[in-house]
């Protein structure tokens, strides 16, 4: 083949190009090459670990390689995210992120937040549920309302921790109406309900897949949910707005994949794509209904635009129950 002078100068300056960046189209348009590891932030056997395991287990069938769940716990998250962030942005570290993280920087427990990831998908929001026990003289949100106005202090609310999604939204639930009542903190949602079921706080807030199994049995009383729509696990369940208190900010609990920052477009693309499908198999489809985990579908931009709004929301419930602390 003759080959001109011209065109050898091209052809240089082209190789000397890729050698320069590295980067090889061949390579880049080949990935993913080799398995994805997805870093979950909390311990095997929760329901993030479930909702990771299920949604990736087909997913040699989606994007060619499989996706292998790593459990990173420690730090309420933070060591898992963090290890997430910090990896190098070339496809093959992903986070499972959660509603955690648009908290850190504003409780001061770290500097991350959503601007050191790639957002690729919201998987699920979670509203949450306001119980109290099945025998309860509060058979209504009214009810409990007009109680705790006539009795400031007297009602008391478990929650799974402080700072977390339910104690946030009874925070700015009680603002809104002038309520005064009396948190009651438990180190997760367990302890709050055992608590609760045995008539030693008068109510329950907590995300609703966590009242599941107790309203099922009819041992708990869903008095509303905190959300815009109505619960397909949860029919018969009026939304806080229902119940007749719409709220000026509705929190709600979140999960989603994300990529350290600076992860190429290209890739991002594949990405999207793959975990698109993943979210549609029918076994994932099944779980998320049976954990009754409301499923979302955010991509990209759309889930950017959440998180930075979720953000928002949060300052003044944190102001309010004083753990508003920006770094």
């Amino acid at each position: 083949m003759h080959i001109t002078r011209r065109s050898f100068v091209s052809t240089a300056a082209a190789s000397a190009g890729l050698i320069t960046t590295g980067i090889s189209p061949l390579r880049a348009a080949a990935y993913p090459e080799r398995d994805i590891t997805l870093i979950v932030p909390w311990a095997a056997g929760g329901g993030t670990d479930a909702l990771g395991r299920t949604l990736t287990k087909n997913a040699k069938q989606y994007i060619g390689v499989g996706v292998t769940v790593v459990n990173r716990p420690g730090g309420t998250g933070v060591a898992g995210m963090k290890a997430v962030a910090t990896a190098k942005p070339d496809g093959y570290t992903l986070g499972l992120i959660t509603f955690h993280l648009s908290s850190y920087r504003l409780s001061g427990l770290s500097e991350l937040s959503y601007r050191d990831f790639e957002p690729v998908m919201l998987l699920n929001r979670s509203p949450t549920g306001f119980l109290v026990k099945a025998d309860s003289p509060f058979k209504t949100m009214k009810d409990l309302v007009d109680y705790s106005k006539a009795n400031p202090q007297v009602v008391t609310v478990a929650t799974s921790g402080a700072g977390a999604v339910p104690h946030l939204s009874t925070a700015l639930l009680a603002k809104q109406l002038g309520l005064k009542v009396t948190f009651v903190p438990f180190d997760g949602g367990a302890p709050a309900r055992t608590a609760v079921l045995g008539g030693h706080v008068t109510m329950l807030v907590v995300n609703s897949e966590e009242a599941l199994q107790f309203y099922k049995s009819k041992q708990l009383r869903f008095l509303a949910l905190n959300s815009d729509e109505r619960h397909s696990s949860f029919p018969d369940v009026p939304t806080i707005a229902e119940a007749g208190y719409p709220l000026q900010t509705l929190l709600l609990d979140w999960r989603g994949i994300a990529a350290p920052k600076g992860t190429p477009k290209e890739i991002l693309d594949v990405l999207t794509v793959g975990f698109r499908k993943m979210a549609q198999d029918p076994e994932y489809i099944r779980l998320m209904d049976e954990m009754a985990l409301p499923r979302a579908n955010a991509e990209r931009d759309k889930f950017r635009e959440f998180l930075d709004n979720i953000e928002k929301a949060l300052e003044p419930g944190l102001a309010e129950v004083g753990l508003l602390k920006k770094i």
